[in-house]
C-alpha cells in the first residue's frame, strides 16, 4: 500500500521554525496499530490521518506514543496540505474528530482553525509537578491538561524540567504560562508521557490558554508566543465556547509511506 506523505511545520512563516506534523492521506482507515506504527516510525510530536468523509474529512492525530483527542498545529498542518492539492479552490474545510467537528479557513496569508474552548479549573499543585517543573507556580489549574502560571517571561525560558518526574502526573501534559514582554502571553508544553518532551508549538493547548488569557487581560484577542526552541506565533479569539487560532504553515517534504496491505 502507498501512501502519500508530507511533513509541514505548521505556526511557521518559513521552514525550520515552528512545529513539524506528518499528513498521511488515506483512501480508506488504517488500523489503529497501522496508524500508531506510522506515528512511531515518524518520531515526530504528532502524525495526522485523513480520510475522505462526506463533504469533509475524517481526522485523527498519533505521537509516536498513543492516540490524542485533539491537536491543533497537526490540523493546521493537513489542512496547509489540502488547500495546496485536491481542495485548491475551496475556502473552508470541515474535520470529524474525536473533539468534535473541526474547522479551517484561509485567513490572509494563513489560516483560521475553528476549535474548542478549553476551559481549566483550580487545583492543587501535584508533588509531581512541583518537582518536575523546579519552579513554584503562582496559580495551578487542570483539564484536558495541567496548566500553571509564572512570574515572567524569563523565568519560563529559564526552565530546566525533570521529564522522568512528570511522567507521574496523571492528565495529558503540562501547559506553563507567563506574561509576555512584547505580546499579550508566552508559554511552553511538556508531555513526555505521550512520548513528548516538549511540543515546540501547542494549538491544543492554546484552547486552554486563550480564555485563560482572556479573562485575567479583559480582552478576547491576543497575541501568543510559544518559546520553545524552535518557536510559534499564534493570533487567538475567544468568541464565545470557540477558540479561534490563527497561523501559517510551510511544507518541507513530500513522499510516501510503504506498507504491506
Amino acid at each position: 500500500m502507498r501512501i502519500p506523505f508530507f511533513q509541514v511545520d505548521a505556526f511557521a512563516s518559513r521552514a525550520f521554525e515552528g512545529n513539524p506534523a506528518a499528513v498521511c492521506l488515506l483512501e480508506k482507515a488504517l488500523s489503529e496499530a497501522q496508524m500508531q506504527a506510522i506515528a512511531a516510525e515518524n518520531n515526530l510530536s504528532e502524525t495526522s490521518f485523513l480520510v475522505p468523509e462526506g463533504e469533509g474529512f475524517a481526522l485523527r492525530w498519533f505521537t509516536p506514543t498513543q492516540e490524542v483527542e485533539l491537536c491543533g498545529h497537526a490540523t493546521l498542518a493537513a489542512a496547509h496540505v489540502l488547500f495546496r492539492g485536491d481542495c485548491a479552490q475551496q475556502e473552508e474545510l470541515c474535520f470529524q474528530t474525536r473533539s468534535g467537528a473541526l474547522w479551517v479557513r484561509r485567513s490572509g496569508e494563513g489560516y483560521s482553525m475553528d476549535f474548542p474552548a478549553l476551559p481549566v479549573e483550580p487545583c492543587e499543585i501535584p508533588d509531581a509537578l512541583r518537582e518536575g517543573l523546579g519552579a513554584e507556580p503562582l496559580f495551578c489549574a487542570q483539564g484536558m491538561d495541567y496548566l500553571v502560571l509564572l512570574e515572567s517571561e524569563l523565568q519560563l525560558a529559564g526552565l530546566r524540567p525533570d521529564f522522568r518526574r512528570m511522567l507521574d502526573l496523571e492528565l495529558r501534559g503540562l501547559i506553563v504560562t507567563a506574561p509576555g514582554e512584547e505580546l499579550d502571553f508566552v508559554s511552553r508544553f511538556f508531555a513526555p508521557k505521550y512520548g513528548i518532551d516538549e511540543d515546540p508549538v501547542t494549538g491544543s493547548a492554546h484552547c486552554a490558554l486563550t480564555p485563560f488569557w482572556a479573562k485575567r487581560l479583559g480582552k478576547t484577542e491576543l497575541e501568543a508566543l510559544q518559546i520553545s526552541k524552535r518557536r510559534g506565533r499564534l493570533r487567538c479569539r475567544l468568541q464565545g465556547e470557540r477558540v479561534f487560532l490563527s497561523g501559517s504553515a510551510v511544507s518541507v517534504i513530500e513522499g510516501a509511506f510503504y506498507i504491506p496491505d
